[in-house]
């Protein structure tokens, strides 16, 4: 199965259970790998048979920024249900990062791997 990737797409929402948390945008790191068979696509060189990387971005980033969830579980189960909507998409892998939600670290988070029903 072919792999399509959205590396580090990085959005500002408002994610937590602090209450401060729930007063300010923070910072959201998202990574995507979506498997899908683009043979067809590349065989007809059409986007028609593949996912636009651009389009699949710009729901993710819609979405986690007006979401407000509570928890980066309930955020990356969301998103991995977006990017399954998509034709074609057998399966994927959602990490959802919050950068220095916890002192002395870069980075908390969560990875998923979600498969079509």
């Amino acid at each position: 199965m072919d792999k399509i990737f959205i590396k580090d797409l990085l959005v500002r929402g408002i994610i937590g259970i602090n209450p401060d948390e729930r007063e300010r945008l923070q910072d959201i790191l998202i990574n995507i790998t979506i498997f899908i068979d683009t043979r067809r696509a590349a065989e007809t060189d059409n986007l028609e048979y593949s996912v636009s990387y651009s389009d699949l971005a710009r729901k993710i980033k819609s979405h986690a920024e007006q979401a407000a969830r509570l928890t980066v579980e309930a955020l990356a189960h969301d998103l991995a249900d977006i990017c399954l909507q998509e034709n074609g998409v057998e399966k994927v892998i959602v990490r959802v990062e919050k950068p220095e939600a916890v002192k002395f670290t870069r980075s908390v988070g969560i990875e998923i791997e979600r498969e079509r029903d």
